[in-house]
């Protein structure tokens, strides 16, 4: 019995070495043989969607779909088998993408639209930032986070705030146009504030009196006026997450003998609160 527990734990650590090893030899080889499968596994689906590669090929890159499903299947597999931890592998967030990644194509037998959303294997390829030892840029991602949760209130503030424009805007022309103008409801009129405040004007609907383009006008400018706040929102928050890091980099933790102050900079001789020498 222990012979056979000591071959399962030496069979566990090879295959944990494999998959979730990115120093060995072993394990960067089967990191950018798993990435370049991922990568034509993908180009597959979606040359799939243009019809005349469906219409030609739609044989040949079902049977490579299926493949690759069952090769990723078996390779999740072997994670849950060889992780020290399944549990916590199947909750983590490759666990869960992994998951994602193989359970299109199976729910497609019910939902054939579904086997498209397989692209979303495309997030494996992040496992490339380990391959490439990228992980010193997820600190500079940090900072990013860090501000946009430190500026989550002002956001809210923000949307909510265009939120009320677009119900507006959407309302005023839902009155101004009417279903004949082709704003036959408030949600209708509210999608074509929307497209308006953004900028993006797709031309579906539009305003056909003098009002109603004049309320337009109005959306537009308020659209090029809307652009500038979250860039300013999010642009100030970072520049005070790089201050609070550099600070925390840059104050020594030195004591006044006098008040009891400390954060003072490092190459500070004197207290900057009682003026008495560090």
């Amino acid at each position: 019995m222990n012979v056979e527990e000591s071959a399962n734990d030496r069979l566990k650590a090879a295959l944990y070495d494999v998959i979730f090893g990115y120093e060995t030899r072993s394990g960067r080889l089967f990191d950018i043989v798993l990435i370049g499968a991922i990568v034509v596994s993908v180009g597959a689906v979606i040359a799939d969607s243009v019809s005349s590669y469906h219409n030609n090929y739609g044989n040949i890159l079902l049977a490579m779909e299926w493949f690759f499903t069952i090769l990723f299947t078996i390779e999740y597999a072997l994670r849950i088998y060889s992780s020290p931890h399944p549990r916590g592998y199947v909750t983590s967030f490759y666990g869960i993408i992994d998951l994602l990644s193989i359970l299109p194509t199976y729910i497609a037998f019910l939902f054939p639209g579904t086997a498209y959303l397989v692209v979303i294997r495309i997030m494996r390829v992040m496992r490339i930032f380990r391959i490439l030892k990228l992980f010193r840029y997820v600190g500079e991602a940090n900072i990013l986070f860090s501000a946009l949760v430190q500026a989550r209130r002002k956001i809210f503030v923000f949307l909510f705030c265009v939120v009320m424009l677009i119900v507006i805007f959407g309302t005023l022309m839902f009155i101004i146009e009417g279903p004949e103008n082709g704003f036959n409801s408030i949600p209708r009129s509210m999608y074509w504030a929307i497209v308006t405040v953004t900028t993006v004007g797709y031309g579906d609907i539009y305003p056909s009196t003098g009002l109603g383009q004049f309320v337009a006008a109005l959306a537009m400018i308020c659209g090029y006026a809307i652009i500038a706040v979250p860039t300013g929102i999010i642009g100030a928050e970072l520049m005070h997450e790089f201050q609070r890091r550099e600070s925390v980099t840059t104050v020594s933790s030195t004591t006044c003998t006098n008040c009891g102050h400390t954060r003072h900079d490092e190459d500070a001789k004197y207290c900057k609160h009682c003026g008495t020498e560090l």
